[in-house]
């Protein structure tokens, strides 16, 4: 879809979704010449790995989580009951951490035995600080988050590349925080079944 439709789609739900006081002085940031959220990739050679990556997958995670918060068992039996809001802050600003992260370059590639040079994203950490929680740390800049909402995005990835030792706080972060196990889920079902990695 064109990067412009998807723009002015995640504008419309933040600006609908997310009202809390701080959140316009985020967009503006997001929107301005010194973030790049909206042409960034969301990684380098896999999902989303071209400009405007971040911003379909953010929007992609959003879609899911809405799905998985409507079903009646989640909302019934585990008692899921976030708001639109909360819901919207932990899709949409999941990866914030993303941004102005990677550096655009080249690298070579064989195609039908002959080396062609291709564009190639490469990382660029200006704020090593983590995953999750440097996308809580840049958001907390600007609002404040829900315990919830902190939890959800700073564990977002769940399992994927934890330590022994921090295992058991991501166990024990699903079990505390839901929104977190629903948005690691969300996060998982975008990445591997809507995106998919390069070809």
């Amino acid at each position: 879809m064109d990067k412009e439709i998807l723009k002015e789609k995640f504008i419309e739900i933040y600006k609908s979704k997310i009202t809390r006081e701080g959140s316009e002085k985020l967009l503006d940031y997001l929107t301005s010449p010194a973030c790049d959220f909206f042409d960034a990739p969301a990684s380098t050679r896999y999902h989303g790995s071209y400009p405007g990556g971040l911003l379909e997958h953010s929007l992609n995670v959003y879609e899911c989580l809405c799905d998985y918060m409507s079903r009646p068992r989640v909302r019934e039996k585990y008692g899921m009951n976030y708001s639109e809001e909360s819901i919207a802050i932990a899709a949409l600003l999941h990866d914030v951490c993303k941004t102005n992260f990677y550096k655009l370059g080249t690298r070579n590639v064989k195609e039908d035995g002959v080396w062609k040079t291709v564009p190639s994203y490469s990382i660029e950490d200006k704020l090593p600080y983590g995953h999750g929680e440097k996308s809580v740390y840049i958001i907390s800049g600007y609002m404040r988050l829900t315990r919830d909402e902190a939890f959800a995005i700073r564990y977002h990835m769940g399992f994927a590349g934890a330590s022994p030792e921090e295992r058991g706080n991501v166990g024990n972060a699903f079990e505390m925080f839901p929104l977190a196990f629903a948005l690691s889920t969300a996060d998982m079902e975008a990445t591997y079944f809507i995106e998919g990695k390069e070809e």
